[in-house]
């Protein structure tokens, strides 16, 4: 199985180093009183991050920096852009806690602008709706319903629960240990999801998607990056248009498509159905043979030596019928790409 090293590296120090891209200490810290059930944060440049799981009041912390990475800001710097080019709020309202920090005005003037993030401090019952123009968003130990979405920056999911919705429009997007409904989407970025269940849609234009340790309903799909399974339960739907395909380890239904890259899937235990197709390239196929199957198989030549009892008609390019009496559907069509099939 090839791993998404290079993604996997590059976004955990991108968040590992999160507090060393705004200052060593926080600008300001708030501490508020009360039981929440709803956060709020919006900013328009820079980060957020959310730890659920505190016990007692919520806490938030503000990170200022220079939107110039090359200069630092004092105090008494930040300051004055805040009086005079920036509002920041954060205002307890009932059982709502809001955040915002936003331009007065439309200057584009980045040099001479300054990056406002924050990191909070919550209980784990708390629903959140976040948003950032280009910094990164990091949410994790939640149980609620999460929005969240950043124009250009990576997202991070640790640990959630409940409905769960982000999307980023070039980022990459990583998410663990999380459950219930799930719905990720980037415009070109990579996706990682792993030891997840539930209903899970991830979905970019051109990343790769890898996906370890998922059980549910599971629907991936990207324009022309790689895909990449292992140990996934429950059914699975996935496509790229270009890529490659690698599947293992599987003990789920699998419905399985590329428009020209090879795809390798092997089956641990049947499904409900197997359905694999290719535009030109090819199908190299694993799976049981002690269930009842039926078979439709084609391809430009097809390798498989049937073990079973198998009825049916069998050709160069195209096999068909039952095995073992008949029973699950496996379809593949590898277009003018070659079919091989391995019996374990």
């Amino acid at each position: 199985m090839k791993k998404l090293i290079s993604f996997l590296f590059a976004t955990v120090v991108s968040f590992s180093l999160l507090a060393q891209e705004w200052d060593r200490e926080p600008y300001q810290v708030q501490n508020f009183n009360g039981s929440f059930s709803n956060l709020e944060v919006k900013t328009s440049g820079g980060s957020i991050t959310v730890k659920g799981g505190q016990s007692g009041n919520a806490k938030v912390e503000v990170y200022i920096r220079s939107g110039n990475y090359d200069s630092k800001l004092s105090k008494s710097d930040i300051e004055k852009k805040l009086t005079e080019d920036y509002e920041l709020k954060m205002v307890q309202d009932g059982n709502t806690l809001r955040l915002t920090a936003k331009r007065k005005n439309k200057n584009n003037d980045w040099k001479n602008s300054i990056s406002i993030s924050f990191a909070v401090y919550v209980s784990e019952n708390i629903s959140s709706d976040l948003s950032t123009s280009g910094g990164n968003i990091s949410i994790s130990a939640l149980n609620g319903k999460q929005v969240f979405t950043t124009s250009g920056g990576n997202l991070v999911c640790k640990q959630l629960k409940g409905d769960i919705k982000g999307t980023t429009s070039g980022g990459n997007i990583s998410i663990e240990d999380s459950r219930d409904n799930i719905y990720l989407t980037t415009s070109g970025g990579n996706i990682s999801a792993e030891n997840c269940t539930g209903n899970i849609t991830i979905s970019t234009s051109g990343g790769n998607l890898e996906m370890d340790d998922l059980d549910g309903t599971i629907k991936s799909t990207t324009s022309g990056g790689n895909v990449n399974g292992e140990r996934i339960k429950g059914e699975l739907k996935t496509s790229t248009s270009g890529g490659n395909v690698d599947l293992d380890e599987l003990s789920c239904s699998v419905d399985a498509a590329t428009s020209g890259g090879g795809v390798t899937v092997e089956i641990k235990e049947l499904g409900k159905y197997v359905k694999l197709s290719n535009s030109s390239g090819r199908i190299d196929l694993t799976m049981p043979s002690n269930k009842g199957i039926t078979l439709d198989i084609r391809g430009s030549k097809i390798n498989s030596s049937l073990s079973g009892n198998f009825d049916g008609k069998i050709e160069d390019t195209r096999i068909k019928g039952t095995l073992n009496g008949g029973g699950i559907p496996v379809t593949v069509d590898a277009g003018s790409g070659r079919v091989s099939i391995d019996w374990k």
